[in-house]
């Protein structure tokens, strides 16, 4: 099922162009990996497919364009989970997941039984309940991050939009999030999600976007597209990829 159809979409801050005609598609199931230097529009475009910064161009949502979703239809069909999330009060992991039901209740009414029961129900799916009534900024960054994730799926939304998810996680918890995204998309969940490593692309997406000086560079298939070549031109590095058991990774070529 088409999800997301995006075409020619450009964007300029202030006259300096940062987007120019992009386009792809997104698929219910697609783990779609945004890459690319620093300041190359990864994050930009995150944005505006959130609706956040308005750009050129058509973009679609399950065939209806953006523009005409109010804040809240939209909430209902795209999470984000942003590269730092400080929480300034001290709520609870449990006050901080529940907070994804907002989408769905009217401004002023109080939580109901099934909301408490889905905000548990997702606490326990990513492993977590047993720091429900932790503050949430006393746990660890790869604890807060799952706690992320589990909002955007009390949230309901089916599309997850992540931004460097693995930024200050350990090799462990970095491993272990890629792979729950991969077990989350055989469920039905689409990710759009920026990195700046290869190997990740390589190990938990099955399609890739290359973005240069706010072009695409490349897209399709990580197969496909994520080559040697490809990641020269993106990085000016010589890297060899190698294959083991079904897995891909990046190594420096010397």
């Amino acid at each position: 099922m088409l999800l997301i159809d995006a075409k020619n979409i450009s964007f300029s801050y202030q006259k300096k162009e940062v987007l120019n005609d992009i386009n792809f598609e997104l698929h219910q199931g697609d783990i779609l990996s945004l890459i690319g230097k620093n300041g190359c529009g990864k994050t930009t475009l995150l944005k505006i497919l959130l609706g956040i910064y308005k750009s050129s161009g058509d973009i679609k949502i399950l065939s209806k364009n953006i523009n005409d979703y109010k804040n809240k239809e939209l909430a209902k069909l795209i999470s984000y989970v942003p590269q730092t999330h400080q929480i300034p009060f001290d709520y609870t992991v449990f006050d901080v997941v529940l907070m994804g039901r907002l989408a769905h209740i009217n401004l002023f009414s109080n939580y109901s039984q099934k909301d408490i029961e889905i905000t548990i129900k997702n606490l326990e799916k990513v492993g977590i309940l047993h720091l429900k009534d932790k503050i949430y900024s006393q746990i660890s960054g790869g604890e807060r991050q799952l706690a992320f994730i589990a909002r955007a799926l009390t949230q309901n939304a089916k599309i997850i939009f992540m931004d460097e998810p693995v930024t200050g996680l350990d090799y462990g918890n970095q491993l272990k999030l890629l792979k729950f995204l991969k077990e989350l998309a055989n469920e039905g969940y689409t990710f759009v999600k920026t990195t700046h490593y290869p190997d990740h692309a390589l190990y938990a997406s099955n399609k890739v976007m290359m973005l240069k000086d706010g072009k695409v560079l490349d897209y399709g298939t990580v197969d496909d597209k994520l080559t040697v070549e490809n990641i020269n031109q993106l990085y000016d590095v010589n890297v060899e990829i190698i294959s083991k058991e079904n897995y891909k990774f990046c190594i420096p070529k010397i």
